[in-house]
């Protein structure tokens, strides 16, 4: 195995088989800790997509809120999915049937076209020429903006849905959907989080579909793959500790290596990023 794979694996905490079971209880319990470490916090809050990680991120925080209520008596504690379509979302439909699977305590539903919209304008306003990629990021982090103001509003916490094989690339917005409190499926490959599903019994068209950000409206639902130039079998045989093709090694490491500034807390004058 090469040694950077090596570092990453122990990076991205990933093990090359899981029990699902377990992996399910382990999330759970641990967004249970979090809610009794602080008892403040009497909400999860949760931008669902309609995709596998928002599905299975949201499932896994309403059976801690279920859990947490009962084994409380406390009432209050609640979980909020929050519907964030730019305008109309051509897959609303997978987006709803995630949220009756998950079950979830209240949807909320915000429209982020009018605010990003209004960015972009503000931005052109100073001579800037804003990109349909920068634009896309600018997406992201209206989501996780009217995310956090739900969460204000709600004395809640924000749960993200980054895992192993999203964050091994770097594959996400910077503040945006990079941006969260709690994030139960960090040691998972994409994979390992059918797996969950399975055990779920989630619809099998949620977590068969193929992923995409759908962030660019030039390329509308580009899938991950194809923007990242790798496909999730080999990320995920990779951080399994299997062996890949030179290229797709080549691929992932390179994405690891340039990314590696949004795994990261803001740089301070005491952190050496240039080593």
């Amino acid at each position: 195995m090469r040694k950077l794979q090596q570092e990453i694996i122990a990076a991205m905490k990933t093990q090359p088989e899981i029990d699902p079971k377990l992996e399910i209880r382990k999330s759970v319990d641990f967004l249970k800790a979090y809610l009794r470490k602080y008892p403040f916090v009497k909400s999860l809050v949760l931008g669902i997509s309609g995709g596998q990680d928002s599905t299975l991120a949201g499932r896994l925080s309403q059976m801690a809120i279920n859990e947490m209520r009962t084994e409380t008596g406390d009432d209050t504690y609640h979980f909020i999915a929050v519907r964030l379509p730019y305008g109309d979302q051509a897959d609303e439909s997978d987006a709803m049937a995630a949220i009756e699977f998950i079950q979830a305590d209240t949807i909320s539903r915000v429209n982020i076209k009018p605010a990003v919209d209004a960015t972009v304008t503000a931005l052109e306003a100073n001579q800037l020429s804003i990109s349909d990629f920068n634009k896309g990021n600018i997406k992201a982090r209206q989501r996780m903006i009217a995310q956090y103001g739900i969460a204000g509003a709600r004395k809640g916490v924000v749960v993200g849905t980054d895992h192993s094989a999203e964050s091994i690339t770097g594959f996400y917005t910077k503040f945006g959907d990079g941006g969260a409190d709690l994030v139960p499926l960090y040691r998972l490959d994409k994979e390992q989080g059918k797996q969950l599903l399975r055990e779920l019994g989630a619809p099998v068209h949620l977590y068969e579909k193929v992923p995409t950000a759908d962030l660019e409206e030039n390329r509308p639902a580009l899938p991950d793959e194809a923007a990242l130039g790798v496909r999730y079998e080999d990320i995920d045989a990779y951080l399994e500790g299997k062996e890949v093709s030179q290229k797709a090694a080549d691929v992932i490491e390179g994405w690891y290596l340039k990314t590696a500034h949004k795994r990261h807390l803001p740089i301070t004058i005491f952190v050496d990023f240039w080593k």
